[in-house]
């Protein structure tokens, strides 16, 4: 081979040698850009400069009946978060989110929702012990212009629960443009406790959401391309506020933290290490405060806690990376590597003085496996449960009413999913063979799932049963619920089978009150 030749393959293998050289920096510099971009840190970047929103009380009234009527409308509204224009929201009696209702165990209510929206919407809600036929769930759907009229005897323990529509396949989208706010309830039990009880003064309700805005204002419904978990936000909301602080005037808050977003989940503490009294989870209060520094919530989660605090300080609540269930991997595009700055509270120069803490709350008398009288296994794993996906004309099984079962819940993919029950509060046996952490020992309606660590619960299913009306169980984060990751149950008289749900995706319902 002559040196021109010679010359000539070296020149074309050292351009073949440097295109794969530069190749491969293009992509090591890509992966190293999604890598490092997929991480969230707000850490001391939060200017909070804007005063809590505290959502109002609900107006109600008491019917000839003696049920304590409440009107809700959803409707369309704009509201200006900062993010470049006024952005079109959704909400109930509002531009966003909606009024805080509150009632007492024991009393009727009757709940009048209006659908001023230009779709079929439902509310559901989420937490309360009711009828099916009450639930607001995807079989219940109000139709534009229509009112639906459910009404129900509380009769559970006192609890921060919420309302958000249920709406088959719609279920992000419209808890994402605004529609959800809390319901408080009350009883006998909670009223003897030396708790932090004023609403808007030592008591409030935390909405936390997270919310992406593109340049013009507009909420970006953009799903992340390696997460698999539907919309993860940069900009944080509580009560539909921005850069929030909270005026604290008393030695001791009590702050109700609801994890309201659609896939986040948030692993809740203080900037400066302080700890706080756990008091409450989903279905009410604990047996007793449990005193950490740390409480992670999955979306649909709650949790009350009160915080001390000392005259004239401040107090950053931060959201530090949570464990999601998942390994490092997707925990990276899952959220699990963020960190927010959520809220200060700045306390006055003189604060109120305020009782500790109650070393008993109220007693929870935990339920008897020996008393299940069924076992049932949950498989979770991509957007299905033991693989199936939803199907709102199929009943999966039926419980026995007065009856206790025993579910074994066990996640299988590596993308994060919880999982939660309609009508009835659990309690959590075990997890991956373990007795429960305190967080999760009292009465929860929703948890989060980790692989390989299956966790069992308990339910007793009282007073409600009909063979036709559906309840849900599903993944609560709202993309994988739309998708398919739900199915339902019915409950029934003994010996009684099950009937059939409503055909087609729910039904709208007209201006009639359900009896």
């Amino acid at each position: 081979m002559t040196d021109g030749g010679t010359r000539r393959i070296r020149t074309v293998l050292l351009g073949v040698l440097s295109a794969m050289l530069l190749l491969c920096g293009i992509g090591t510099a890509v992966v190293t850009w999604v890598w490092t971009g997929g991480v969230i840190d707000t850490t001391g970047k939060v200017d909070f400069v804007n005063r809590l929103a505290v959502p109002p009380l609900a107006p109600s009234r008491i019917d000839g009946q003696g049920r304590r009527v409440f009107d809700l409308r959803a409707q369309p509204g704009r509201r200006d978060f900062g993010a470049g224009g006024p952005t079109a929201t959704w909400g109930f009696d509002g531009d966003y989110l909606g009024p805080t209702l509150r009632a007492r165990r024991g009393e009727k209510v009757l709940v009048n929702v209006v659908n001023g929206l230009g779709e079929p919407t439902s509310v559901h809600w989420h937490g309360m012990h009711l009828p099916a036929a009450m639930d607001g769930g995807p079989h219940q759907m109000v139709r534009p212009g229509a009112t639906w009229s459910p009404r129900w005897t509380i009769d559970q323990p006192a609890a921060t629960l919420w309302y958000h529509p249920h709406p088959h396949g719609r279920t992000a989208d419209h808890v994402y443009r605004g529609l959800a706010g809390m319901f408080l309830l009350d009883d006998g039990a909670s009223d003897r406790l030396a708790l932090p009880r004023r609403y808007g003064v030592d008591d409030f309700p935390l909405i936390v959401q997270d919310r992406k805005f593109d340049s013009g204002g507009r909420l970006d419904h953009g799903r992340g391309a390696l997460g698999g978990v539907g919309i993860l936000g940069d900009t944080l909301l509580v009560n539909g506020t921005v850069g929030p602080y909270l005026d604290v005037s008393t030695e001791r808050v009590r702050l109700r933290l609801l994890n309201g977003s659609n896939a986040r989940t948030y692993d809740f503490g203080f900037a400066d290490g302080r700890g706080f009294a756990l008091i409450g989870t989903d279905g009410g209060l604990l047996a007793a405060p449990h005193r950490t520094g740390r409480i992670r919530l999955s979306p649909g989660e709650r949790a009350e806690v009160v915080v001390s605090m000392r005259p004239g300080e401040r107090a950053v609540l931060r959201s530090f990376p949570p464990e999601t269930g998942v390994d490092f991997f997707n925990s990276r595009f899952t959220g699990g590597d963020d960190t927010f700055d959520v809220l200060e509270l700045r306390a006055a120069g003189t604060l109120a003085p305020a009782p500790e803490v109650p070393t008993r709350l109220v007693p929870i008398d935990p339920l008897d496996p020996a008393s299940a009288v069924t076992q049932r296994r949950f498989r979770l794993s991509g957007r299905q449960i033991n693989g199936r996906a939803m199907d709102p004309e199929r009943i999966d099984f039926a419980v026995t009413r007065d009856t206790t079962e025993i579910w074994e819940l066990v996640k299988q993919d590596g993308t994060p999913h919880s999982f939660h029950v309609h009508d009835v509060q659990f309690q959590v046996l075990s997890v991956d063979g373990a007795p429960p952490p305190p967080e999760l020992a009292g009465w929860k309606d929703t948890v989060l799932l980790t692989a390989g660590r299956p966790m069992r619960i308990i339910a007793r299913f009282t007073d409600h049963a009909d063979p036709n009306m559906p309840y849900m169980f599903h993944c609560h984060l709202l993309d994988h619920e739309d998708r398919g990751m739900m199915g339902q149950f019915v409950v029934v008289e003994p010996g009684q089978r099950p009937g059939r749900p409503p055909t087609g995706h729910g039904h709208t319902q007209g201006h009639a009150e359900h009896p």
